[in-house]
């Protein structure tokens, strides 16, 4: 099963949120950074591999997924979007202003964080080791705390994205959008319900405060 759905947002613009949003609307199952969580062993060498610049499976790693979103999958959209290119683009977006500031209540902590070798297991240092690369160093080139840097940086991803994919595969969605506009770019149905609002920069200190207990 192809994928059929490419986020190419960074995190923390309602990635989380569009996961559930879609496996909702039936595009079940949707990959999302919480996956490597729980296929670390196999997961994060999959994706050391990528943000290597090595060449990797997409088809066998995505097996059974018909949508990513998140890192560090968005970090590979232009590479997916080229694998799989009837999948449709969904380019999550806030202002940058509180992207930076979300970003900086969470992602960032742990981008910036010294881990103890001694007391971390293997598989989580591996995932560390991981994610600085492909985000902090990578993506940022290692000025997270530089606010005008990473403003323009997250400014400049966005127009790539808008620059590279065609208007008629691509939807520049906000989660303050609706059900609407996702549901019309997708063709299914509006569900009448309201746009659940998840993974709040409480949500998400608390979810990682669990997984390093």
């Amino acid at each position: 099963m192809p994928l059929e759905i490419i986020g190419a947002g960074y995190g923390r613009t309602g990635t989380m949120g569009l996961k559930g949003v879609l496996e909702k609307l039936g595009f079940n199952k949707c990959y999302h950074m919480i996956e490597v969580f729980e296929h670390l062993e196999t997961a994060v060498p999959f994706w050391q591999d990528a943000t290597d610049g090595k060449p990797v499976d997409w088809e066998g790693h995505f097996k059974g997924y018909r949508a990513a979103v998140d890192w560090p999958a968005s970090a590979f959209w232009k590479e997916l979007a080229d694998f799989y290119p009837d999948a449709k683009v969904i380019l999550t977006s806030r202002t940058p202003e509180s992207w930076y500031k979300s970003f900086s209540n969470t992602i960032m902590h742990h981008m910036m964080a010294e881990i103890d070798p001694a007391e971390t297991p293997p598989e989580m240092l591996a995932w560390s080791k991981m994610a600085k690369q492909l985000i902090r160093h990578n993506t940022f080139h290692d000025r997270l705390a530089d606010v005008d840097y990473m403003i323009q940086t997250f400014k400049d991803h966005e127009q790539q994205v808008k620059d590279t994919i065609a208007p008629e595969r691509l939807l520049v969605f906000n989660s303050a959008d609706g059900w609407e506009p996702l549901c019309a770019f997708l063709g299914v149905p509006v569900p009448d319900e309201p746009y659940p609002l998840v993974n709040t920069t409480e949500d998400f200190r608390k979810r990682f405060s669990q997984e390093d207990e």
